[in-house]
């Protein structure tokens, strides 16, 4: 059970609960062997140093009920975090020799977190894969393998090896608003957005024009931010789940509180 923590120092005196996203996968604990969720540490420590609470949130089995909005009535923040590749038949496309293995439970229980968000005025941080749902979610497509579109250039290191690359944020947006005209980020991906959805904007590029950051372009809403880097790996800059924070102090559920 969660509690309802609270920080002295914080606004309200309340830590915002954040949910994060996570997946299933076989795993070894001592003597058994059993199907975990899992997310990487780092995800949990950005959360934390930024002032929130993180949760984790598992998907369920396919075809399965999905995360009702009762469910996540405590949560004032949600965080759509990396990994394996969406399905593109979720954008009406058939998959390419270089598209991963798709996880229906995941892209089923993401993008029904994604659209229980929006209904309740949650601000939403996705980040890499999570950038991707986000715009699939909200009818958008991706590209499904970079290098075929970028002449062989590519985004990501040898495996598992992060790159680094340079963006530019556009004026005008929140990005740059939180972040400068340009940064320097850790990234590791394949694909990126390619036909943007209704109710988002560009907000960064890379140098070679690939879409590094999506935001909602409804000024009165909650913070709708999708990056196609991995902030969770640079500790000393925590601007991005700062921002998370900050935005679900004032998100339903803890304003009611």
């Amino acid at each position: 059970m969660v509690s309802n923590a609270s920080d002295p120092g914080a606004p309200g005196g309340r830590r915002p609960l954040i949910g994060l996203t996570t997946y299933l996968e076989p795993s070894r604990h001592g003597i058994w062997d059993v199907v975990s969720a899992l997310l990487p540490a780092v995800y949990l420590d950005g959360v934390r140093a930024a002032g929130g609470r993180p949760v984790l949130l598992p998907p369920r089995e396919p075809g399965g009920a999905g995360w009702s909005d009762a469910e996540l009535a405590d949560l004032d923040g949600l965080v759509l975090t990396g990994g394996g590749d969406v399905d593109p038949a979720r954008y009406g496309q058939e998959p390419l020799s270089t598209t991963g293995t798709p996880h229906p439970a995941r892209d089923d229980h993401e993008i029904s977190l994604v659209r229980s968000a929006l209904r309740r005025g949650l601000p939403v941080l996705g980040i890499c894969r999570g950038a991707q749902v986000l715009n699939v979610a909200l009818g958008g497509t991706l590209h499904q393998h970079l290098p075929d579109v970028l002449d062989g250039r590519r985004h990501q290191g040898a495996p598992a090896e992060f790159a680094t690359t340079t963006v530019r944020t556009e004026p005008g947006s929140r990005v740059r608003e939180l972040l400068g005209e340009e940064t320097t980020v850790h990234c590791y991906h394949h694909q990126a957005v390619d036909r943007l959805a209704d109710g988002l904007r560009v907000a960064a590029r890379a140098q070679d024009g690939t879409v590094e950051a999506v935001e909602g372009t409804d000024p009165a809403a909650a913070l709708l931010l999708g990056v196609q880097w991995h902030p969770e790996e640079d500790a000393g800059d925590r601007r991005l789940f700062a921002a998370l924070v900050a935005a679900a102090r004032h998100a339903p559920a803890a304003v009611s509180r």
